[in-house]
């Protein structure tokens, strides 16, 4: 970004003061550095507040005409880089307006009337994160379709589930993708409800108190595509509630990226050896010649503190505001921006990675063989025998015991051994402790059966076609 200092340059509200702002307070008081990303959006709601003024009868047609073609080159002008960002001007706003009159002339200066910093600042930090939203969903769709696509093609492939880290039970592979499959959807479902909420119209409030003059708010809030108008305008310039909200939503989903990165770093370990991802996202030692480290999900891993620590600051930054706007806010903007970054940055990154990760099934299979996973599948089975749940607990746990002893599975056990440990025991007990048997037999709905994977993958894949407008 290009800046441009000019000592000579008066302040657009300079007429209070008799004296000049300090070089110091200049730099300290500045937020131009960052929130010249807010650029199009503010020239968005400059245009439809100049089309609001111009209708209800404040600007004249030619002001209007004169507006939009000045606010069209200021455009093209930023777009191309020869826009002079000057830290003089303090903000993203006063830079437009100062270049606007610049351009246009008084026509330019009329732009402000009937409203203030305040609520334009407001409102075009609702129009970012509105846009910044549609593209995270864009993005998390098309990381639950490529876990979707991942658990298809696995949906019957047996892995060891863990509780404590520690073998429980057999599942498939596809089943624990789809674990992740919902948490991203109730992700997606928080986005979009924040959506609404991000999507009200500030503009107008002005300053704090609202405006004398007979503006139309509506009409701008239908311009811009507003779903509706902040009622109180008190409250339309100091609320960052939906700033927060974002921020906690967004430290949810990193949460749930930092899970599965976590699980994604044990897996390729050669001690699991479960999977690999493609060497496009990996990188290697600058001393051990054998290292494929894979720093995608190690990075968003550490990542997800960066988002949890923004969400803190904003609310420590609301704690003890008095109403209305106050100068605090000028510091939401930088945890904000960067939380929209890591967000759009990993997804885009892990939609593309998920889609290049080889599974060493075979691997799964032995894994689950280990810690002798169908323990719980002989003790329902006894259950069904008529032994009641917790004296069937029991007998397996010796069972278990004993097998251990022999440094052997219970499918391995003989069947005078098994009978040992309960009578009603017959040949037919080892169907249940295969691998298969087991996770077959759990065919409830939400269940880890290839069969009920397969129907969760169908479900979520026709609401995905539903919500196609994400992606």
């Amino acid at each position: 970004m290009t800046h441009n200092t000019n000592p000579s340059a008066a302040k657009i509200w300079s007429g209070r003061f008799s004296a000049p702002v300090a070089e110091s307070v200049k730099s300290y008081t500045a937020s131009v550095g960052f929130d010249h990303r807010l650029a199009p959006f503010d020239i968005q709601a400059s245009l439809a507040h100049a089309q609001m003024l111009q209708e209800s009868g404040l600007i004249s047609q030619d002001d209007c005409n004169n507006i939009h073609q000045g606010l069209e080159v200021l455009s093209q002008e930023i777009e191309t880089g020869k826009f002079r960002w000057n830290l003089e001007d303090e903000d993203v706003h006063l830079n437009i307006e100062r270049r606007l009159t610049q351009l246009v002339g008084d026509a330019g200066k009329r732009l402000h009337t009937a409203r203030s910093r305040n609520d334009q600042v407001a409102t075009d930090i609702r129009l970012y994160l509105r846009h910044a939203t549609d593209q995270i969903l864009t993005l998390l769709q098309r990381t639950r379709l490529a876990l979707l696509d991942l658990a298809q093609t696995h949906a019957a492939t047996i892995m060891p589930g863990f509780t404590h880290l520690q073998v429980a039970q057999p599942v498939t592979f596809g089943h624990h993708l789809m674990a992740y499959v919902e948490m991203f959807g109730r992700d997606a479902q928080r986005l979009s409800e924040g959506r609404r909420r991000i999507n009200q119209l500030p503009l107008g409030a002005a300053a704090l108190a609202g405006t004398s003059y007979p503006i139309r708010r509506e009409r701008v809030a239908e311009l811009l595509g507003f779903e509706g108008v902040c009622q109180n305008s008190l409250d339309a310039v100091s609320d960052r509630d939906f700033a927060i909200e974002f921020c906690a939503t967004a430290a949810l989903l990193m949460t749930h990226i930092s899970r599965m990165s976590e699980e994604l770093i044990l897996w390729m370990s050669p001690r699991y050896n479960f999977i690999r991802i493609g060497d496009a996202f990996c990188t290697g030692s600058s001393i051990m010649p054998q290292k494929r480290n894979p720093d995608v999900p190690e990075l968003a891993r550490g990542k997800t503190g960066r988002v949890f620590g923004h969400l803190m600051g904003l609310l420590t930054l609301m704690k003890a505001q008095p109403l209305a706007y106050n100068k605090d806010n000028q510091e939401d903007k930088e945890p904000l921006f960067d939380t929209v970054d890591t967000l759009l940055t990993t997804l885009e990154i892990f939609s593309e990675m998920l889609r290049d990760v080889q599974v060493n099934a075979d691997t799964m299979r032995r894994a689950a063989l280990e810690g002798f996973s169908t323990a719980t599948d002989l003790a329902d089975y006894l259950v069904k025998r008529g032994h009641p749940f917790r004296d069937a607990h029991e007998m397996v746990a010796r069972a278990v015991r004993h097998a251990e002893s022999l440094s052997c599975d219970l499918s391995e056990l003989p069947l005078e051994q098994l009978r040992t440990f309960s009578d009603r025991i017959d040949a037919d007990v080892y169907a249940v402790l295969t691998l298969e048997g087991s996770v077959g037999s759990r065919n409830s709905l939400g269940g880890t059966a290839p069969e009920q994977v397969a129907a969760a993958i169908a479900r979520v894949r026709a609401s995905l076609l539903e919500q196609g407008h994400w992606f």
